[in-house]
């Protein structure tokens, strides 16, 4: 019971974060069938890729993703981010397609998966510690726990943003919100690490 409660306290440590990212993706998806299927999956597919690379640092494989590398996953959400605001940029006069608008805002589960993987770097720096003091049973009990958290924070998410005012500010102002959150994300990612000797 005590892993337990402490793999629910790590896990809102290290992802509350991702509540502000979750809810610029519901955001974007706002009208879109099946979004929260998507942003569910990439959420899964993102975290389980940080728990892989958790696992295999803590046993010793840390040549296949080592420590350096990680500030490094900011290149992604920043690019991402960018590739947003281009987006957006280039239809800002198409206000009137709503057909091109909703293509537009589709929220792929790869997009997902890839931020929750490049806004894991932290994740991995606290989990690969503590992974190592603990018993492989114990690891495999976090590692569940994390997985049930998964959803309950998209699902958390996702009644953030279904809250009428917050869904009109997001529907809004997200086609600045979005693009900014990610390029903030990846660049405090590149800085806080130290990469390009930032």
């Amino acid at each position: 019971m005590l892993t337990a409660a402490q793999a629910v306290v790590l896990f809102i440590a290290t992802n509350i974060d991702d509540i502000i990212i979750l809810s610029l993706f519901f955001g974007r998806g706002q009208g879109q069938p099946g979004t929260t299927r998507r942003i569910l999956m990439g959420q899964y597919l993102g975290f389980i890729a940080i728990l892989g690379a958790a696992v295999l640092i803590a046993i010793g494989a840390d040549v296949l993703l080592p420590e350096e590398l990680l500030p490094y996953f900011g290149l992604i959400p920043l690019g991402l981010g960018v590739w947003a605001a281009w987006r957006s940029w280039r239809n800002r006069g198409e206000e009137d397609n709503d057909e091109l608008q909703l293509k537009d805002k589709r929220v792929s589960v790869g997009t997902v998966a890839l931020v929750t993987f490049a806004n894991g770097g932290d994740n991995i720096g606290v989990y690969v510690p503590v992974f190592v003091s603990i018993s492989w049973s114990a690891v495999l009990a976090f590692c569940i726990v994390f997985l049930i958290l998964v959803a309950a924070l998209v699902f958390t998410a996702r009644w953030i943003t279904s809250r009428r005012p917050i869904a009109e500010a997001l529907e809004r102002w997200e086609s600045i919100l979005f693009p900014t959150a990610l390029i903030a994300l990846g660049a405090i990612i590149l800085v806080s690490g130290g990469a390009f000797g930032l």
